[in-house]
């Protein structure tokens, strides 16, 4: 959902909005459960700074759909003909986020076919952390099956907090950032700016995430595990 990982202190100060900005400058955090988009839209005819993601970013991103894709792999192996996949997630590192995550899964779960997203206490593929982080919220992996989604404060005061994890979460399903798509793109995050409250992947994005969860998941099965020595 971030603008950026990189730049998010010179993308806040062409959007006058303060994105991203460390809790030391706008004080003290107050928790996403208590928050809505607090920033006033902008005046008709300001042109919105548009960031188009790193290397990096993009990277990283990837590596946590195929961390993801593994975990639920491994686990889905007794049960090969399960037409819908179910990736576990644990909540419990970000409990101001608690609604917001539980409706975001909610929103994927009605968009999606062969994938659903479940909660669990213990066991989960991936988790949810929150806090403050001068970079926004991202979604980060170790490479090696472990994932979580940060959820920032700020940004999800600033941002609708739903559509931060949404789209956050849409990283774990598979999908890019697309920051110089339109609001109607769940994906193009923070984007349009803050302004912009959708909170659903398009028809395009849930074709994807299908598509992703079908193919995808029987590479990843029938690919052998390597060998280490």
């Amino acid at each position: 959902m971030k603008p950026s990982r990189t730049s998010a202190r010179l993308l806040a100060l062409a959007l006058g909005l303060g994105l991203g900005l460390a809790s030391s400058v706008l004080g003290a955090a107050v928790p996403a459960s208590a928050q809505t988009a607090a920033s006033p839209p902008a005046a008709a005819g300001t042109p919105v700074a548009q960031y188009a993601g790193s290397t990096k970013e993009a990277a990283n991103n990837k590596a946590f759909f195929e961390a993801v894709l593994k975990s639920v792999a491994d686990k889905r192996a007794a049960q090969p003909n399960t037409q819908a996949v179910t990736v576990y997630y644990n909540a419990s590192q970000a409990p101001s986020f608690r609604s917001q995550i539980s409706t975001a899964a909610s929103i994927w779960n009605s968009s999606e076919s062969n994938v659903k997203l479940q909660a669990t206490s213990s066991g989960a593929d991936f988790s949810y952390r929150e806090g403050n982080d001068p970079d926004g919220s991202y979604a980060s992996t170790n490479g090696h099956g472990n994932g979580y989604v940060f959820l920032d404060y700020t940004q999800s005061r600033q941002n609708d907090s739903i559509r931060v994890a949404t789209h956050e979460t849409g990283h774990v399903l598979g999908l890019p950032d697309n920051y110089s798509g339109p609001c109607s793109e769940l994906m193009s995050g923070g984007g349009p700016g803050p302004a912009c409250t959708n909170r659903y992947p398009n028809t395009t994005e849930r074709s994807r995430v299908d598509q992703l969860w079908t193919t995808r998941l029987t590479q990843t099965r029938n690919t052998p595990t390597p060998r280490t020595r």
